[in-house]
């Protein structure tokens, strides 16, 4: 008899000892935070403080330091007892997979705080890796049996995931470009997972890397290499392709398409937001100490606020800084057919629609590469772009028009 398949794990074992360290992490992050707020009142009323910045003196200072370190001690202790208890369970059992709504959180979880996650070795960090059709991860050193010459790659956006690229449409019907595009083709479909809240740039050296080993172990030579992105997936495409020019990766000799669905060439608001929300907590003693919460927003979130690509050095490199603007511009690669789909929520163009409205989250502008600059615009030709109005950020994955408009573009030529 065959043993029924085993159920979506919402929950793997490691997740308690990951949950313990964020836990633990918070707790001190909040004391320092009131420590702060109680050593601004100080100052504003003429009492002594404490001799570095945001911190208490005497008996109060002390308080917050044995909370502190208790905290850490706590938590340092739960971790170990967790990771002895792991090593006593075995290894975890096979057949399952993770349930779509844990991977929906680990998504968002890496969007915000994924460099954090990654920088402290936490087991909630995402690793970059090819996953295929049917959810399971691709194994290099042993690819898919039907594996064609065609590869279509779909790389997601901010706070996403892989089996995002599989949406419903207002009829309920599942829709996913990657495999529509892949079908026609003949080719084979692969998605990108990776974690989105590291810079861009780190996320395209990977990728850069990622892509060279896959041409190296694919069993056939990849003739046809398409890039099917989304929002941040379409820069992290962008740095991956600058960085493998450099190095002189033959996988680019491939790559013939690249597509982008609504993705920030020029940058986000909602980052500028974040970054003006930042800047103005800290302009008072008292609300600055909270100006650490809008620095807790991660790298990949600081880098839509331009749309950066590149790695970014001396004052640029402070990604909270009023300095952190992009050093020069990037244009497309000239080898490669590029496509910009963008999307808005009005029903027609119009100048407020276009700067304000967008599709929600991208300006109409920033989508189609557009700047005042002309050094800064991306330059697509009028026939490689096109606008679907009424459509939000994400329903430019479940829309069935853009997915003709792609494969006119791709398939039809």
């Amino acid at each position: 008899m065959h043993s029924k398949p085993r159920a979506p794990h919402h929950l793997q074992r490691s997740d308690l000892r990951a949950a313990a360290r964020l836990l633990a992490e918070g707790t001190q992050s909040v004391t320092r935070l009131v420590e702060g707020v109680h050593r601004a009142v100080h100052t504003s009323v003429g009492l002594p403080t404490g001799a570095v910045a945001g911190r208490t003196r005497g008996i109060t200072g002390l308080v917050y330091r044995s909370i502190e370190e208790a905290t850490g001690w706590v938590g340092r202790s739960t971790e170990r007892a967790l990771a002895g208890w792991e090593a006593l369970q075995g290894p975890a059992p096979d057949g399952g997979t993770a349930s779509l709504q844990r991977l929906a959180a680990l998504a968002a979880l890496n969007g915000v705080m994924g460099d954090r996650l990654a920088a402290q070795g936490n087991p909630l960090a995402t690793s970059m890796g090819l996953w295929q059709e049917d959810g399971q991860a691709l194994d290099l050193h042993q690819p898919p049996a039907n594996a064609q010459a065609t590869v279509v790659l779909m790389l997601h956006g901010l706070c996403m995931h892989d089996r995002q690229w599989t949406a419903r449409d207002a009829a309920g019907q599942a829709v996913n470009h990657g495999t529509a595009v892949a079908a026609a083709l003949q080719g084979t479909a692969l998605y990108l997972r990776y974690n989105s809240g590291l810079h861009i740039a780190d996320n395209g050296r990977q990728l850069a890397a990622l892509l060279q080993t896959l041409q190296q172990a694919w069993p056939l030579p990849i003739t046809r290499l398409v890039l099917l992105t989304h929002s941040m997936g379409g820069l992290v495409a962008r740095s991956a392709i600058e960085q493998a020019q450099q190095q002189g990766l033959p996988w680019l000799d491939c790559l013939q398409q690249l597509v982008f669905l609504g993705t920030p060439h020029q940058g986000a608001p909602l980052e500028r937001a974040g970054h003006w929300l930042h800047t103005l907590l800290g302009r008072t003693p008292y609300s600055a100490p909270f100006a650490a919460l809008a620095r807790l927003r991660s790298a990949g979130i600081t880098d839509l606020r331009y749309g950066h690509v590149r790695s970014q050095s001396g004052a640029q490199g402070d990604r909270f800084s009023e300095a952190y603007e992009p050093a020069m511009p990037l244009a497309m690669p000239q080898s490669v057919q590029c496509f910009a789909v963008a999307a808005t929520l009005a029903g027609r163009r119009s100048r407020v629609a276009d700067r304000l409205l967008g599709d929600g989250l991208v300006p109409l502008h920033s989508a189609l590469g557009q700047h005042a600059q002309s050094a800064l615009s991306l330059q697509f030709a009028p026939a490689q772009q096109a606008v679907f109005y009424r459509t939000g950020h994400l329903a430019l994955l479940s829309s069935a028009a853009v997915q003709q408009q792609l494969l006119r573009w791709l398939v039809r030529g």
